[in-house]
């Protein structure tokens, strides 16, 4: 049976075994019909590859129409400027960030100038995460994820009242956590095809691989750490080692949600952008203890308080407006539709589907 890398699953594909994360605990059982959901979850585990049923591993993708939201942000001139800086950044963090892999030399402001254009140009955070998401073409490049994965960790450190040179710190952690991708064969980490078991166990190497590129060189101790600790959860389920909280390095724990988020709400060939509110479902209803809670509650309240007043799609077809938020149950919040107040922490089979 092929084994096929999870970015390049596609809903109707089906399991041929049962897939486990790194505790044992079964995610995904054998001949399960793959949803977009199940796709999400797989990658909330990290779960780098799957195998699928010869007969469903040829199914393409189907273009869907994307969502009202997210045709007002590729079209609005914020996106626009957007998409030209931070293409500009990521060609300029490629050639700086190989001069770390080839010539064991690294020059942190360069790095720090790349994000900086992007951030300097867009302070709203949470429209940086908006057009974050809508950047399909760069979905698969390791490159532009680690530049993701550095703007979020800039805005989350914002959230957190980070200090000045901590928040740097913080920013250079997502940059480079993983540079280690890039002593993995090209044609391993970007292959659309099936995956030998030798070539599933060398992507899993990236952290080890990333520590080794970096600890001889002269940053501070919290950015190496992120690169070999970005995938370990706080309840030892995760990799290399399986450490728990008090062993993560409190930077690695941040890259770690900031990693996850952006591999969860990338758009897809077959979907636009997820929307946040199914993605913090999945966190809240199996990422508690996973990730540190100091963390991953103020992440989790900040982005859900952002899309307030927010005009949403509910699973049932009604359009309301978010009118209060539930701490307790941060995905789902009190909707107005019309003259009526749908509390969805109340009416659990109802949910948030997009955000229009």
């Amino acid at each position: 049976m092929p084994r096929i890398m999870t970015q390049h699953l596609v809903p109707g594909m089906i399991v041929a075994e049962d897939v486990f994360a790194f505790n044992g605990q079964m995610i995904i059982p054998k001949d399960m019909v793959l949803t977009d959901k199940a796709i999400t979850k797989l990658e909330f585990y990290s779960v780098v590859s799957v195998r699928i049923k010869e007969e469903s591993a040829s199914i393409t993708p189907e273009e869907r129409e994307e969502e009202t939201y997210s045709q007002k942000i590729k079209n609005s001139a914020e996106y626009k400027e957007f998409k030209a800086n931070f293409e500009e950044s990521v060609e300029e963090f490629h050639d700086n960030v190989n001069d770390i892999v080839t010539k064991n030399v690294i020059n942190t402001d360069a790095l720090l100038s790349e994000s900086e254009k992007v951030l300097d140009e867009n302070p709203n955070g949470i429209h940086i995460f908006d057009m974050l998401h809508n950047m399909r073409m760069y979905d698969d490049s390791t490159y532009a994820h680690c530049m993701n994965v550095s703007l979020i960790c800039n805005v989350f450190g914002r959230w957190l009242k980070f200090p000045d040179e901590d928040l740097k710190v913080l920013t250079l952690c997502g940059l480079l956590h993983d540079i280690g991708k890039l002593k993995i064969p090209g044609e391993i980490v970007g292959k659309p095809a099936k995956l030998t078991d030798e070539e599933y166990k060398i992507i899993k190497t990236h952290t080890l691989e990333g520590y080794n590129i970096l600890k001889k060189l002269p940053i501070n101790p919290h950015i190496k750490n992120a690169a070999l600790m970005h995938h370990e959860k706080c309840d030892g389920t995760g990799y290399p080692v399986g450490l728990t909280t008090d062993r993560i390095d409190p930077f690695a724990r941040i890259v770690a949600i900031a990693d996850v988020y952006d591999a969860m709400t990338s758009a897809r060939v077959y979907r636009g952008p997820l929307c946040p509110f199914k993605v913090i479902e999945i966190f809240e209803s199996e990422g508690l203890q996973k990730y540190d809670p100091k963390y991953i509650m103020t992440f989790l309240e900040y982005i859900v308080n952002t899309y307030m007043n927010n005009r949403v799609k509910l699973s049932n077809g009604m359009e309301g407006d978010i009118v209060l938020i539930n701490k307790l149950n941060l995905s789902h919040p009190m909707v107005r539709v019309g003259d009526k107040f749908i509390n969805l922490s109340e009416q659990t089979d109802i949910s948030i589907e997009a955000i229009i």
